[in-house]
């Protein structure tokens, strides 16, 4: 029996405004966060927050210039939302803490797997 995919974590599946606003709005805040390998997320559409583990092997910080608050980066991390375990997959801007994200639902042995 296959299980039914949780409502939230569908309206979540599609690309939406996210925003990185804790503990401030700021990417030097954000880098601290980033540091410690757990950033919080909120989708703006839902006003859906979530905590995500960061899987640093996905991530790209190359364009970032965290003390000038300037650049993209790309964050990618796992976290169970309503039972069902998901990778996180966003695209910020530092300039604003602002972008884009989506979930991508994931078998456990998936999850498992991504966030060794």
């Amino acid at each position: 029996m296959e299980k039914k995919q949780n409502e939230l974590v569908f309206r979540l599946t599609v690309k939406q405004g996210v925003e990185c606003f804790r503990p401030q709005k700021t990417a030097q805040a954000l880098k601290q966060c980033i540091d410690r390998n757990y950033v919080h997320v909120l989708f703006k559409e839902t006003g859906t927050e979530l905590g995500i583990k960061l899987n640093s092997n996905f991530c790209d910080f190359t364009d970032a210039s965290f003390e000038n608050a300037s650049g993209k980066i790309h964050m990618e991390g796992g976290v169970t939302l309503n039972y069902d375990k998901v990778k996180c997959i966003a695209e910020i801007d530092l300039s604003t803490c602002e972008g884009t994200g989506y979930l991508e639902p994931l078998s456990d042995e998936e999850y498992e797997s991504f966030m060794k």
